[in-house]
């Protein structure tokens, strides 16, 4: 990741499609030099709580994610910063990224679905 820093990703893949992502993309914010995370996610408004607490447990920053339901599009918009989730090293190769960021989505609807 650390090569490509400049670089914005963009992933669209069936295994994102087949836990409720439609794509994933990764960059780099310009004014720290976090990585953020930005999908749009397939779960009904209704669970707001579970979802913020997930990601309360999950990610170690101030303010580590944003989340916001689209009402038109019937997803959650979900940005969350890559840096703050304790697995993640940016010498990782784009592959264990995208790995590391399909862990961390299927343990969120897992979450979700046992609550």
């Amino acid at each position: 990741m650390k090569k490509h820093k400049n670089e914005f990703i963009y992933l669209e893949s069936k295994w994102f499609a087949l836990i409720g992502v439609d794509a994933v993309s990764v960059e780099v914010d310009d004014v720290f030099g976090t990585y953020d995370v930005m999908l749009g996610l397939k779960l009904q408004k209704k669970y707001r709580s579970q979802i913020e607490s997930y990601l309360d447990g999950s990610l170690k920053g101030e303010s580590s994610y944003d989340l916001l339901f689209n009402g038109e599009d019937g997803l959650w918009d979900l940005n969350f910063t890559l840096n703050d989730h304790g697995d993640f090293d940016e010498s990782q190769t784009m592959l264990t990224v995208y790995e590391l960021i399909y862990d961390i989505l299927f343990n969120l609807l897992q979450t979700v679905d046992e609550s």
